[in-house]
């Protein structure tokens, strides 16, 4: 049976993966925030930023979750439609790993608000209660100090530097490699959802 999509309530914020009804508002958040956002993500094609395009990867999103594999979510402000980030999990490795990997951005307009740590905070605890994901990877790169600071502040441990680590808007770029363990990982928790075939 499929997991049951979280919706994750913070003080300001709902966060929570995206569905079909979104896509024009997640259209509208990234054409709003191509210029701001491209010197931190890989280059974007043209369709990247239509509404055919997340249509489609929309219900990629969804598979993806059902099968364990990711979990993508969209930011919305509270009572709102209004899509001011995302937050990604992706490459959800089980077994001896049980980890994955955090990646994520935020509106130009929404800076220097809390919203994304508030949003990672929430996010976090569900991947480590619910999920019972052992560690959480995220990297960024060097001259990125508010990226720096928000895992810091979120309690992420620096584990070391890549060099050409990821292709960035068309440049190889070094990333500072940082991790979070989960303080209440449960060891016989995947050996029960596997028998109760909720994770496949």
């Amino acid at each position: 049976m499929p997991l049951e999509l979280p919706l994750i309530a913070t003080d300001r914020l709902v966060v929570r993966p995206a569905l079909q009804d979104d896509v024009p508002e997640i259209v509208k958040y990234y054409r709003d925030n191509r210029t701001f956002l491209a010197p931190f993500e890989p280059i974007r094609p043209d369709n990247f930023f239509t509404p055919v395009f997340w249509q489609e990867q929309v219900d990629k999103n969804l598979i993806e979750f059902n099968y364990s594999q990711a979990l993508r979510f969209f930011l919305f402000k509270k009572n709102s439609k209004i899509i001011i980030g995302t937050a990604n999990f992706t490459q959800f490795i089980y077994g001896a790993s049980e980890s994955c990997v955090l990646g994520y951005n935020l509106a130009k307009t929404e800076q220097g608000k809390g919203y994304m740590s508030e949003a990672l905070q929430a996010s976090i605890h569900y991947l480590f209660e619910d999920l019972n994901l052992h560690r959480i990877t995220a990297n960024y790169m060097p001259h990125n100090r508010r990226s720096g600071n928000l895992l810091r502040r979120l309690g992420f441990v620096v584990e070391g530097y890549a060099r050409d680590y990821l292709l960035i808007d068309g440049k190889w770029e070094d990333h500072v490699l940082t991790s979070l363990i989960n303080p209440i990982w449960k060891a016989d928790w995947r050996e029960k959802m596997v028998q109760g075939n909720v994770v496949k």
